[in-house]
């Protein structure tokens, strides 16, 4: 039975984690399901909502729909059934599966998503790949000759300043390292001002020290507001640094509550005989 996560401030007796006051709700999903023609379900029947400043942790086996729930959260995989709401502030709601090519591309912006690959421009240089972030907020025109505002290009430069990349600005993107990179998606992403955040697996290729780096950004930036959803193989990452977990098991919702909540039983039900290769 799903648990559901808790609405006032608690602290984990297990980690250092702080579950803050709930914002606004930003995005809710009924009954999502996705199956593929050899009748093969993925996500079947999903169900949960996403507030603003929530740090949300996607855990499960591999092969329990996690990477394609944030696909399709993003609409860049076709969900076959079901409901993504998009909330607005005055609580309207429009559901992406609806949505036409310019409604999704509209919808994308709003929420952002951090790749596993990074899917930066390997020729262009840094700056140029953040202010990539910027291109539905423009027109064709400028986009195909790389003119930005002055003040896109001073929100750059601050984003790569926050994360420590400002001096490599003017390098390609394909001299980074896979920490580096992933950073500048980060920068990248953000130039799209969303409200909810999503990144697939953004620390499994890394080494401990760009793990963290990366896992407090995503922190920060969920801590400003931003409802920051993520696939973790990592339960210790889990219990450190996310306020919410939701555990999928073959596509449903076995649990959604705390990091705290994650005790030997649910963690049994999550990964089965797979439970020893869980960090």
């Amino acid at each position: 039975m799903a648990m559901i996560a808790p609405e006032l401030t608690v602290v984990s007796e297990t980690s250092n984690v702080v579950t803050p006051l709930l914002g606004r709700k930003v995005l809710e999903t009924r009954a999502l399901t996705k199956s593929y023609q050899d009748d093969k379900v993925v996500l079947d029947g999903i169900d949960f909502t996403l507030h603003a400043g929530e740090f949300v942790a996607i855990v499960g086996r591999s092969g329990a729909g996690k990477s394609t729930l944030l696909h399709t959260l993003n609409g860049t995989i076709a969900a076959t059934s079901g409901e993504i709401l998009n909330v607005h502030t005055d609580q309207s709601t429009d559901n992406v599966l609806s949505m036409t090519r310019k409604e999704l591309r509209d919808w994308r912006t709003h929420c952002g998503m951090i790749f596993q690959d990074f899917c930066l421009v390997p020729r262009l240089d840094v700056i140029s790949n953040v202010l990539l972030g910027r291109l539905s907020h423009t027109s064709t025109f400028k986009s195909l000759f790389k003119v930005f505002s002055d003040e896109d290009r001073a929100e750059a430069i601050h984003l790569l300043k926050w994360l420590n990349m400002l001096p490599y600005a003017l390098q390609r993107a394909e001299n980074l390292s896979g920490g580096q990179q992933q950073r500048v998606a980060i920068c990248r992403a953000m130039m799209q001002n969303p409200k909810i955040l999503l990144a697939d697996e953004p620390v499994a290729s890394l080494d401990p020290k760009n793990t963290v780096r990366i896992m407090e950004a995503l922190q920060k930036v969920s801590t400003d507001g931003i409802a920051v959803m993520v696939n973790l193989h990592s339960i210790e990452l889990v219990q450190q640094y996310c306020t919410r977990v939701i555990g999928l098991a073959k596509g449903r919702v076995i649990y959604d509550g705390h990091p705290s909540g994650l005790n030997d039983d649910v963690l049994h039900r999550l990964y089965g005989d797979e439970l020893d290769q869980v960090g």
